[in-house]
């Protein structure tokens, strides 16, 4: 197999939200797992030579190598054999075990099992962690006059350094709209509660780039409060990726559609939410607001939302318009979280409310990007065009 071809496949198999999915490949060959055989079970249930995710749900296994490739910057191949995944015939295999081991030690012994250290915090996408500092490029920033500020007295004698609004000093940086007035406003750029009320179907058209500049024609189905479906159109069948309001499900070409596991399933259930924006206060009930970014050209400002049922989102609110224009969520796994990044632009008028014409999708193993071309509000959309198809028989 070429390496073109595996990096197709490579990201189908992970479930690109809303342009690209698949089933949940078994990864020591032979036919692909479906959510059944892995409800409920074990790693050491389902897979082979289990020895350090001994314990942890069944359908956490793929996430948790989702990670491990995107911390260490790899492939499947690095410490597997191809189609005999369950062999320890590559060192970087037990190594890798020994880490996931020494790190499942550290965060008991030290951060009272909360998983604060992670194959990310040494590796940073690098097989080989870096253990020397690097050079910068520049010198260091100029230093305060009388030397750096030590208890607030400047050093060797010189003058005090003063602090934020204090005489002298730099002024105090204006305080921080609270996450509840940035949702509002959000709802208020996008037209208004009352508007966004109104609208419970959408219907877009338009192109798709992924897999290197490759375009593709793609549909978007979407239905209040939560049913969504996307159809891109390949040479080989349609690639559809769906949520029916309960369950998640996926389809390729000639293959036969498969249901979501759990944790891609949250994903696409969040995304499904028609009115996220107006839901946002009934999902999150916590918000930390945090000073503006650059997302592209804009400053925006970050908020931290937190539930006790779910992992932490960061929303990023254009600090003019009011408009999200960067969402990043996480999928949960057993050695850290791996997050998916949606950018929003290009934002016109439908009908009375703002919606945004492109989106670009990103994770560490790729993204794609989706141009509307048509839109139609209110569009009639049956509930049953969301629902999984039977798999036909075979011969």
């Amino acid at each position: 197999m070429g390496k073109g071809k595996a990096a197709i496949i490579a990201m189908l198999s992970v479930g690109v939200a809303w342009g690209l999915g698949a089933a949940v490949a078994n990864p020591q060959g032979g036919p692909e797992l479906t959510p059944e055989q892995l409800r409920g079970k074990k790693a050491e249930d389902v897979y082979k030579n289990i020895k350090a995710l001994n314990g942890v749900p069944a359908d956490q296994v793929i996430p948790a190598m989702q990670f491990i490739t995107a911390s260490l910057g790899t492939d499947c191949e690095y410490c597997h054999v191809r189609g005999a995944m369950d062999k320890d015939d590559k060192l970087p295999k037990v190594t890798a075990r020994k880490m996931m081991q020494m790190m499942f030690a550290i965060n008991k012994e030290n951060f009272e099992g909360k998983r604060e250290v992670t194959c990310y915090s040494c590796h940073h996408g690098s097989h080989e962690p870096a253990p020397t500092p690097i050079i910068a490029e520049e010198g260091p920033p100029p230093m305060p006059p009388g030397g750096p500020a030590m208890g607030g007295h400047g050093g060797a004698g010189g003058p005090s350094v003063a602090g934020p609004g204090e005489p002298g000093g730099p002024p105090r940086p204006p305080a921080l709209p609270t996450g509840a007035a940035l949702i509002d406003k959000y709802v208020q750029a996008l037209g208004g509660a009352d508007a966004l009320a109104k609208i419970t179907s959408r219907v877009e058209k338009g192109t798709i780039t992924a897999f290197g500049n490759r375009q593709f024609p793609i549909e978007v189905f979407a239905k209040a409060p939560n049913k969504r479906m996307s159809v891109m159109h390949m040479e080989n069948g349609d690639s559809i990726t769906a949520f029916d309001g309960q369950t998640g499900w996926l389809a390729i070409g000639p293959r036969p559609p498969r249901e979501m596991t759990g944790p891609e399933a949250e994903g696409a259930k969040l995304d499904a939410d028609f009115h996220f924006a107006t839901d946002i206060k009934q999902l999150y009930n916590r918000f930390r607001v945090f000073p503006p970014e650059k997302v592209g050209d804009h400053d925006a400002y970050v908020v931290v939302a937190r539930a006790e049922d779910r992992p932490p989102l960061r929303l990023f609110f254009d600090k003019d318009s009011g408009l999200l224009v960067r969402l990043i969520r996480y999928q949960d796994t057993p050695l850290g979280m791996n997050p998916t990044q949606i950018d929003y632009a290009d934002f016109r008028d439908a009908e009375g409310v703002k919606v945004p014409y492109r989106w670009t999708l990103a994770r560490p193993g790729g993204h794609f990007t989706i141009q509307v071309e048509q839109i139609e509000q209110n569009a009639p959309v049956e509930d049953a065009r969301f629902s999984m198809p039977a798999a036909k028989a075979g011969p």
